[in-house]
């Protein structure tokens, strides 16, 4: 707290001369994320390259972090100043390889997170959002960001994609001028992807393969958020992965997808990561009104994506308390994915993924999930005094190669 003491005139209400001041200590305490543990989902069986591990975490934007939008949270936990030390504790105590975060406002990657990051080994990659948003009396901007230690990895290469940029290239194709701005004016909203491929380095006492580079390429994304633009979604998605599927076909490539896709398990976008493809008998696809998605059998990639958590509930499983715990704060008999990774008063559901390629990688352990009753627990949601974003990180470690079961 601040305290100011000016003197003042008691008959005429005047200030009467210079005054003092002082600031204490802090009064709020400083925050502790809580405890989360990595549960063991298969041994390393022992394959060159040893492991590495993969976070992502959309960690609330200031400009979004709003009383309107979190009116059951005490304004003080939403304050900027608060929630950067526990989400900076969170993801420095999960001590990752690999932190792919979105909603990170580009101030704050300057002035806190890129050197916050840099004292804990991490160097970063960032990629703006292409408009700016009006907030507290100034232009400001968010996106998406990957940092990786730089003892584990160094950058080869940096891809940029922006689906405005996509857009204008698709609509050219379309009709007369109001149907290429109508188009515009449903596809042009903003979002990014960042993909980096970097290189392993070799670390001590662990057998690197012979004569061949360790390369990884990682794909960042935030995908639009509004519900009633299904069709949008799954375009952003399916552009994000064309342009991993040109990386794939230039070099074989163990490949990890991250990110908020704003899209629940089972929707068109979740199935197309999932499975390479959507049912033309999919109910979102009936909303298309400017034909982007048809035909349907264009809906499709090669890639060989599988998501981390379902590792949990979908395949064979080290089986322990940890693990059956988990399995409960999962939809094990559906998608197998979790069961939330955001939740706030009005929603709670997973939008948030982390997919790798089975082919060349394999997940060891998950970084468990909460309870509802946990993010709940007396403020009724996500962010909280507590927890400082309204979504829950992820984190899945890998070994180099597929599992051989």
């Amino acid at each position: 707290l601040k305290f100011e003491v000016v003197p003042v005139d008691a008959r005429t209400a005047a200030e009467a001369g210079g005054g003092a001041g002082f600031t204490t200590g802090r009064v709020i305490p400083a925050p502790t994320p809580p405890k989360r543990n990595l549960v063991p989902v298969a041994h390393h069986d022992g394959s060159e390259g040893g492991r590495f591990s993969v976070l992502t975490y959309n960690v609330l934007a200031d400009l979004y972090a709003t009383s309107e939008l979190y009116h059951y949270t005490p304004s003080w936990a939403l304050s900027w100043n608060y929630r950067r030390q526990n989400i900076l504790k969170e993801i420095v105590g999960h001590n990752a390889d690999i932190l792919c975060l979105q909603e990170v406002q580009s101030d704050h990657f300057e002035d806190f997170f890129a050197g916050e990051l840099a004292k804990h080994g991490y160097t970063a990659v960032y990629k703006k959002k292409t408009a700016q948003v009006f907030s507290q009396g100034t232009y400001v901007i968010d996106g998406c960001a990957i940092f990786f230690k730089k003892d584990r990895f160094t950058l080869i290469k940096k891809y940029e994609v922006e689906f405005n940029k996509a857009a204008l290239s698709l609509v050219e194709s379309l009709g007369g001028a109001s149907a290429k701005k109508d188009a515009l004016n449903r596809l042009m909203k903003d979002n990014v992807a960042l993909i980096v491929v970097l290189e392993a380095l070799e670390q001590p006492g662990v057998a690197a393969p012979q004569g061949k580079r360790q390369l990884l390429c990682v794909a960042n994304t935030h995908i639009h958020a509004n519900t009633e633009l299904n069709d949008v979604k799954l375009w952003q998605v399916h552009t994000l992965l064309k342009g991993l599927e040109k990386i794939a076909a230039s070099a074989e490539i163990p490949m990890v997808v991250c990110g908020d896709f704003n899209s629940v398990p089972g929707s068109a976008a979740h199935n197309l990561l999932s499975s390479g493809r959507v049912d033309a008998a999919h109910p979102e696809l009936a909303t298309d009104p400017f034909g982007i998605l048809r035909p349907p059998s264009k809906l499709q990639h090669p890639l060989p994506l599988v998501s981390a958590y379902t590792s949990l509930t979908k395949q064979p499983c080290l089986e322990s308390e940890a693990a059956e715990r988990q399995r409960t704060r999962m939809d094990a008999a559906g998608t197998g994915e979790p069961l939330f990774t955001n939740c706030t008063a009005e929603f709670m559901g997973a939008l948030d993924y982390i997919f790798y390629t089975d082919d060349t990688l394999a997940p060891l352990s998950l970084l468990e999930l909460p309870a509802e009753s946990e993010v709940r627990a007396k403020y009724g949601g996500l962010p909280n005094t507590q927890w400082s974003s309204d979504h829950v990180a992820l984190m899945a470690e890998f070994q180099w190669a597929p599992r051989q079961w």
